[in-house]
């Protein structure tokens, strides 16, 4: 989730970073491979899979050498891009030679290499070469189900034959995995599930054929231009039908589950087996994302009942957490967060429909960590007083008072992976001015057991240093922000200020951690060269601080957000040494579209502005994201049209740069080309630079990062010259 917002906000790169600077603990990220009892977890190091103990890393254990990871006949190791285990530790599935669909390297080959048969066999080697997907073992270890070109298959490996068990599969009929859209919007890659028994399998169908495609035009790569086409449902399209089925493993016809509902006109974000049943769980989203159904559909009939419904006047968000469904006293009942009483809150829900708060009071539960139901008790991350920071705390299963588990000497953002056993953590810290450490902790004592250290080529990089602020607008509205000031600041003279914006639900740029205030876009020091930077955090912002907080912007972003940003920069340029004649603004993706409405609503304000892969025109979005905050169509047109950066070319007065990748296949390069030709029908004066060929970050091809630095810096120093006056 943090991935996807940080992509969107269009700093991803400066955390990417920050992850290569942390040790190897900190890099076992969300998808550690623990071992059953808890204190120990498996990696890869120098093409091996080791297993280290976490009380005692000098307890090391390679489990696969690279010998065993040398296919028959070849003289080196495969390499090694994800692994995981079978239940009884014997077996051990390799995801190798990976390719990219869209965001992430979710094809590949796989291999099975068995620890008792000391036996490597490549999986699916009838299958296209990288085209297999979610590779998983069978609950007993004995068979492999996995996707290959939209296709489910089980392969047998004892005997080593696979069998399709869908045949319909094509790039417009989508079997256990998914659409453009539901990946980029719903986080939806894994479309199966094993039955708990290993007797059938569980998965999504997308019937994607009446999505119309977005062609983008690459006329990079060949002699002759030539299409990639991207089945993109943009607001106002119908999204895919989607519906689940089970299918035996063995081979046979679907049971596709009775959903209430138009299979178009409804979304799936999340399905489960639930717990040890035959019984399938599944969320329902209405188009509008404003109903939120969870059904329990028997699996051999096909059989559905809701057993709870939830409604919001906004939308509800519904994306699955880290932790999965999670199942309590076995299988009756299940936690789930809700925002029903205007906080985001732990519930626990039976399978009768019955529910319990559990966490209660003013404040938000961020996201659910672990539970661990022998000790009773939840662990989940919050910062009810500060919503610039995070941290962990734990309330009992029961429900009742919640309480901080993070010591208080650890200020700033907070991270934990907790083991299984609940007793033990990879724990990550930093804020604004400490560089990320990581270290493994007991829980619920947080005690340190080993790391801790800052890693010595950290120490030698120079931070920003922000301040960090409140100020309340003429709206009554009190918003978090940060401040660098100038090297060698002096109050009595004036510098040029540059806003760094968001402004969209994907994402905070308020938080308290390492890398902020940072400028990755920046040649130099932004701080030495005499500029004053500083980022605030609107409404709508997925800070918490809550459901009135976020949800204020339904029908109005592009409104409420980009006023709540300029009445804050009325409120500090308040301030004597901030020069009113130097103001600039930028941002990325969302902040790209927050910039343009800034700097087209506010243009007293803002006298230049740089924009980035923005969303000129709402109605050109996808229908998953854009739906969600605006409404629908026809009805609730105008709401996009106002809040469309689009609709207000006509004012500009400032400096204008466009940045653009030609090959944006998230925000397509059609918005530049629209807001191009308003600025054109309005008259108004503006520079340009289009990235042939490059995605939304806007990174491939030699130079091009360095290039984009390149062209901001200079724009930005042209235009709001540094320096103090």
């Amino acid at each position: 989730m943090l991935k996807q917002a940080l992509r969107k906000a269009g700093v991803l790169a400066v955390f990417v970073q920050v992850l290569l600077l942390q040790p190897t603990l900190a890099q076992v990220g969300p998808g550690t491979q623990w071992t059953k009892d808890g204190y120990a977890y498996m990696h890869v190091q120098q093409d091996e899979i080791v297993q280290t103990d976490l009380r005692d890393p000098s307890k090391e254990v390679t489990l696969v050498s690279k010998a065993m990871l040398t296919p028959q006949g070849q003289t080196a190791p495969i390499k090694v891009r994800r692994f995981s285990f079978s239940d009884d530790g014997n077996k051990v599935l390799i995801q190798t030679n990976t390719k990219k669909v869209w965001r992430y390297d979710t094809r590949g080959d796989f291999w099975v290499y068995d620890i008792n048969a000391k036996s490597f066999k490549q999986l699916g080697k009838d299958r296209p070469a990288s085209s297999l997907m979610f590779a998983k073992f069978s609950p007993d270890g004995t068979r492999v189900a996995y996707v290959s070109e939209h296709n489910l298959f089980v392969e047998d490996l004892a005997a080593g034959t696979n069998k399709a068990l869908t045949t319909d599969g094509t790039d417009k009929l989508i079997n256990g995995t998914f659409d453009w859209v539901y990946e980029e919007e719903l986080d939806c890659r894994d479309g199966f599930r094993w039955s708990p028994d290993g007797k059938s399998l569980a998965y999504w169908q997308l019937d994607a054929t009446k999505t119309k495609n977005y062609l983008m035009l690459n006329t990079t790569d060949a002699l002759y231009p030539f299409t990639v086409p991207v089945e993109y449902p943009v607001v106002g399209e119908d999204p895919s039908r989607c519906r689940i089925g089970v299918v035996p493993a063995q081979g046979g016809a679907t049971k596709w589950m009775d959903v209430p509902g138009d299979a178009v006109q409804h979304y799936i974000p999340r399905m489960e087996w639930a717990a040890n049943s035959n019984e399938l769980i599944i969320q329902q989203l209405n188009r509008r994302q404003n109903e939120s159904k969870i059904i329990l559909c028997t699996a051999n009939t096909g059989a559905s009942k809701a057993i709870s419904t939830e409604t919001d006047k906004a939308w509800i968000d519904a994306k699955a957490e880290a932790v999965g469904w999670n199942w309590i006293e076995g299988g009756k009942r299940f936690l789930w967060l809700s925002e029903k009483d205007g906080w985001r809150h732990i519930y626990a829900l039976s399978r009768g429909g019955q529910e319990k708060l559990l966490t209660k009071g003013n404040y938000d539960v961020i996201s659910l960590e672990a539970f661990n139901e022998k000790e009773g008790v939840i662990y989940f991350m919050a910062s009810p007083e500060n919503a610039t920071q995070t941290y962990l705390y734990k309330v009992a299963l029961k429900g009742g008072n919640a309480e901080r588990v993070t010591p208080k000497d650890l200020a700033g953002t907070n991270g934990y992976d907790i083991s299984p056993n609940g007793r033990i953590a990879l724990h990550t810290f930093s804020n604004s001015s400490t560089y990320p450490v990581s270290d493994v902790v007991s829980l619920p004592e947080h005690k340190r057991l080993n790391g801790g250290e800052t890693p010595a080529q950290a120490r030698s990089l120079k931070l920003p240093k922000p301040e960090f602020f409140q100020v309340k607008t003429v709206d009554g509205i009190t918003m978090d922000g940060w401040m660098v000031k100038p090297t060698n600041f002096d109050a009595t003279k004036k510098y040029p200020i540059v806003f760094y914006v968001y402004g969209e639900p994907a994402s905070q740029t308020v938080t308290d951690r390492f890398g902020t205030g940072a400028n990755r876009l920046y040649n130099g020091s932004m701080a030495d060269d005499g500029y004053i930077y500083v980022s605030v955090e609107n409404r709508g912002a997925p800070a918490p601080k809550g459901r009135e907080w976020r949800k204020s912007v339904y029908h109005k972003l592009g409104q409420l957000n980009i006023r709540d940003q300029a009445m804050a920069a009325k409120e500090i340029l308040k301030r004597p040494y901030v020069d009113t004649t130097r103001v600039a603004v930028w941002g990325w993706s969302g902040g790209g579209s927050s910039t343009l409405n800034l700097l087209f609503q506010y243009p007293q304000i803002y006298k230049t502005g740089i924009s980035i892969a923005a969303v000129d025109n709402q109605l050109n979005y996808d229908n998953i994201y854009q739906e969600r905050y605006m409404g629908l169509l026809p009805e609730d047109r105008d709401y996009f049209v106002k809040g469309s950066p689009l609709n207000y070319a006509q004012n500009l007065r400032g400096h204008l740069l466009l940045i653009h990748g030609t090959g944006d296949d998230n925000v397509h390069y059609n918005n530049a080309e629209q807001m191009i030709n308003a600025l054109i029908a309005n008259n108004k004066p503006f520079q340009l630079m289009a990235y042939p060929n490059r995605t939304h970050s806007i990174s491939e091809g030699e130079g091009t990062s360095r290039h984009l630095a390149t062209t901001y810096t200079q724009f930005l120093k042209e235009h709001c010259p540094p320096g103090a006056r």
